[in-house]
């Protein structure tokens, strides 16, 4: 069984565990823009990412900041778990793809009866939020080339793919830089052969280069999503 789960909270469980969120589980397809939380509104399900990419961000004054990407590493809906009842974040799927949807309520339940459940989510959330933390200080602090870079990495870990559909109009928006920057850069990156630019999709073709024009920001939010998986597996080779 556990060879078919493609999201990797859910392949951390216990197999005992697995089998009975599986049974509330619902497979959905996560359709391109598809909108699946709204800030301050109540949040009735949770999605595992099983593919895809779902873009976390503030909407304010019609300006938008994505503070988190989120793909087969995580869950949508998940912080709201651990603390109130309302999204404070916008989810818009970016890449379309698949999820697993469980009604809050019955996680919740599942959460207390089960501890490895909540301590998943626990631990994932915890890492989501030092990823928007770090969003937001690397907005401040770091130099265009280094942002966009950590951008174009963070996005691949989490979709796990080379190949991101995305525009230089998608990237300036959520990054909050000016497009003519954004333009620049890329081009900066495709002549040093590190990307390629094909009609709307940038693939990456120099990944361990590109990790190196990345900021510190990168390394650190990509270690702690690693250390989840790191973890469980210390705590079984010592049972």
């Amino acid at each position: 069984m556990r060879s078919f789960v493609k999201n990797a909270i859910l392949a951390r469980l216990p197999l005992q565990d697995l089998v009975a969120i599986g049974q509330c589980l619902e497979p959905v397809v996560l359709g391109e823009r598809i909108v699946l939380q709204e800030p301050k509104r109540n949040v009735d399900y949770v999605y595992f990412i099983e593919s895809g990419l779902v873009s976390l961000r503030i909407v304010t004054s019609g300006i938008i900041l994505e503070t988190a990407v989120i793909g087969f590493r995580g869950a949508v809906g998940a912080s709201v778990l651990l603390g109130g009842h309302l999204s404070t974040h916008q989810s818009v799927v970016l890449f379309p793809g698949t999820a697993l949807r469980i009604r809050v309520k019955e996680l919740r339940q599942l959460m207390n009866e089960r501890p490895q459940i909540r301590e998943q989510l626990s631990r994932y959330v915890d890492a989501l939020s030092l990823h928007c933390a770090q969003t937001g200080f690397c907005g401040v602090w770091h130099h265009r080339e280094k942002r966009l870079a950590s951008w174009l990495c963070l996005s691949s870990d989490s979709a796990d793919t080379h190949v991101l559909p995305v525009t230089h109009d998608y990237l300036s928006s959520v990054l909050g830089l000016p497009r003519p920057g954004i333009t620049e850069t890329l081009n900066k990156f495709a002549e040093q052969r590190l990307i390629r630019k094909v009609r709307g999709v940038l693939r990456i073709d120099e990944r361990k280069c590109l990790e190196q024009r990345a900021c510190t920001c990168y390394k650190l939010v990509s270690e702690a999503y690693a250390s989840l998986g790191s973890t469980i597996a210390a705590k079984e080779s010592t049972n």
